[in-house]
């Protein structure tokens, strides 16, 4: 058996990746790929435990290395319990939010620096990669407004300063850059249904599977 696909939605807040990783793993679903849709941090019982710990509290409640080795933890469970034998049956794997979140947040929006980041990947998932990353674009300002209006109470990295926010949206453009092949931006202006056809277009052109 085909190992599955693992497909990753990345961005900063407010950008609509909850939203379109549904509508894609619908239309994977209704095209006979067998599909199982994860989160990070979470997608896992002990993942989403460590992520009440990163997503509610004070803003400053934890420093830069203590969030990084706490999405580590949770993703090496996730890779471990989900993420890995869900591939190995050939299902396609499509998470809201892997690795390049915590480069993101971690690595550009609290300076931690890329290289503990890439270590500790190296540590706990190896030379592994997702096979497509989606990065949808969306500006800070339009993003924030749009988190603002949804509140649902997972709001500690909403609350954190504009400046943050400008670092994140540039450190997904950079790995983006850095990472052309796996790394598509997708602008994530307009509507729904605009922007899922854009994401449609480029899982079509990027794995090769009729949608």
């Amino acid at each position: 058996m085909a190992p599955g696909k693992f497909i990753t939605f990345e961005g900063g807040e407010g950008a609509g990746k909850s939203t379109q990783v549904k509508l894609l793993a619908d239309v994977l679903s209704h095209s006979g790929v067998s599909v199982c849709l994860t989160r990070e941090p979470g997608g896992t019982p002990g993942g989403e435990e460590i992520r009440g710990l990163l997503v509610r509290g004070a803003a400053a409640r934890w420093d830069a290395m203590t969030e990084a080795l706490l999405h580590f933890a949770a993703r090496r469970e996730h890779l471990r319990s989900l993420i890995h034998p869900q591939l190995a049956a050939g299902t396609w794997v499509i998470s809201d939010r892997f690795a390049d979140s915590t480069m993101a947040y971690q690595g550009y929006g609290h300076q931690l620096g890329r290289e503990p980041i890439e270590a500790l990947y190296a540590l706990v998932v190896g030379d592994s990669h997702p096979d497509l990353t989606l990065i949808l674009d969306v500006p800070v300002d339009v993003g924030l407004q749009r988190a603002a209006a949804r509140r649902d109470g997972d709001t500690r990295y909403e609350d954190l300063g504009r400046a943050f926010h400008e670092r994140l949206y540039a450190g997904f453009h950079e790995i983006a850059q850095r990472e052309p092949q796996r790394c598509k931006v997708v602008d994530a202006s307009g509507s729904i249904d605009e922007v899922h056809a854009r994401v449609r277009t480029v899982v079509t052109q990027s794995l090769g599977v009729a949608l």
